[in-house]
């Protein structure tokens, strides 16, 4: 079935697609609910990938660094993404919109080594997969500056959520800080309500709230929006919003601020039990940027946050059991990440390549995350949670909306561990096969 999907996509990447840059993409995503009636969009995006990573892969290489230091190297083949996107304006206001997207080649389920159990092996079952519904919603569009989206929605806390197509961004995969601490693609089910005011755009949300349960050390809230079940539980509830600006040539600047309660969001609640005395209140503030102009694209990142009642959702029923399918990790009370990467267009000094629409962007990345802040008067520590990235590499578009990446990668840990070096290459493309 993988060969037969796979296919298809390529086939349709190859005969179909347009010549639409990324940033066109994304106005085109913003701005669809003005077309026509009756307008049909197809799109999507996707990523094949090699990477070598020179460090040992064992489930043991924090707990006893020494012991892993000269472990040989190993390699992998990736398909990370492939998208479908939908859309159907039906006229007086009225849109839909459709995002399916296949993680891995996955099928729906998957082996995973899991670290903070010992590096037990766990066959991992989520809702739908690893092909996932990311978007399926109704818009009604009273005009630019009022539109409500009801649905499953994308929820664009910091840059990543907001801007995750491959092609905003210079890396092989997703910005490693923003994806480590926060769910990518974070989608869940709610109400959105946004618009554009002259050089500002607004979004609102009401959204169910994050299931500590899964929380972990290692990615904080990272699986905090997952579900096994059919439905989204929504005993609790959170609300986000997102403020860009563009007033100045280039640039967009974008805040953005999440708040919610996430204990006794899990099915079947005791109004007895301790968890019922807790909030788990998961608060997030960010803020990035984008500017693209003379030749260079800068992006940058900054997000922190905070959960309450962090050192009690390690002891929550359930979490603890042999059985459970939720993580048995300590959750850290804060996360920290941030980042920024320039990159500059060498072929615009070339007028042959450059009128043909062709760019080399060479690029360099600095970032700092922490899954694992601790309260030191009561959890233990993990250090190796607190590291730095530096990334350098090239980005070849041979057309507007492919890319071709490469990149050498330098992951610092703290002085007890031992650092990780990788290189990576990979392709991807970003656009719509109608206009």
């Amino acid at each position: 079935m993988k060969k037969y999907i796979l296919t298809f996509i390529i086939g349709v990447i190859t005969c179909s697609i347009q010549q639409v840059s990324a940033q066109e993409v994304n106005n085109r995503k913003e701005e669809k609910e003005f077309r026509l009636p009756g307008k049909l969009t197809i799109g999507g995006y996707g990523e094949a990938v090699f990477t070598r990573e020179f460090y040992s892969d064992n489930v043991y290489r924090y707990s006893q660094p020494g012991k892993y230091k000269d472990d040989p190297s190993h390699g992998k083949f990736d398909i990370p993404h492939a998208v479908i996107n939908i859309g159907y304006d039906f006229g007086k206001g009225w849109s839909m919109g459709t995002e399916i997207e296949f993680e891995h080649g996955g099928t729906g389920t998957a082996y995973e080594k899991e670290y903070e159990e010992s590096g037990e092996w766990e066959q991992e079952v989520e809702k739908g997969g690893e092909v996932e519904l990311e978007q399926f919603w109704l818009q009604k569009s009273f005009s630019r500056a009022l539109n409500i989206r009801v649905g499953h929605i994308v929820v664009p806390v910091g840059g990543l959520n907001n801007a995750h197509e491959p092609l905003n961004f210079f890396t092989v995969y997703r910005p490693e800080g923003e994806y480590t601490i926060l769910p990518s693609t974070w989608h869940q089910t709610g109400i959105s309500l946004w618009g554009r005011l002259k050089d500002w755009r607004y979004e609102i949300q009401f959204l169910p709230g994050l299931n500590a349960m899964h929380f972990t050390r290692d990615g904080w809230i990272h699986k905090g929006a997952m579900t096994t079940l059919e439905f989204e539980v929504a005993n609790k509830y959170a609300s986000m919003i997102r403020i860009d600006n563009y007033s100045i040539k280039g640039l967009r600047m974008g805040i953005s601020g999440y708040y919610g309660h996430s204990i006794d969001n899990a099915l079947t609640r005791d109004a007895n039990g301790k968890a019922s005395q807790l909030k788990g209140a998961v608060a997030i503030g960010t803020f990035d940027f984008t500017y693209n102009d003379h030749n260079w694209i800068v992006r940058g990142n900054f997000d922190y946050g905070h959960v309450g009642d962090a050192v009690n959702i390690y002891n929550l029923p359930g979490r603890q059991t042999k059985t459970s399918p939720y993580s048995k990790d300590h959750v850290g009370k804060n996360a920290l990440a941030y980042g920024i990467e320039a990159g500059y267009d060498i072929f615009s000094q070339i007028n042959s390549l450059a009128s043909n629409h062709k760019k080399l962007y060479v690029f360099g990345r600095y970032e700092y995350y922490d899954s694992y802040i601790p309260n030191l008067n009561s959890q233990p520590e993990y250090p190796y949670t607190d590291r730095s990235r530096i990334v350098g590499g090239l980005n070849f578009y041979p057309i507007p909306q492919i890319a071709v990446k490469g990149e050498y990668s330098y992951r610092i840990l703290k002085s007890q561990y031992n650092n990780e070096p990788s290189i990576s290459l990979g392709i991807v493309y970003q656009g719509f096969f109608t206009r």
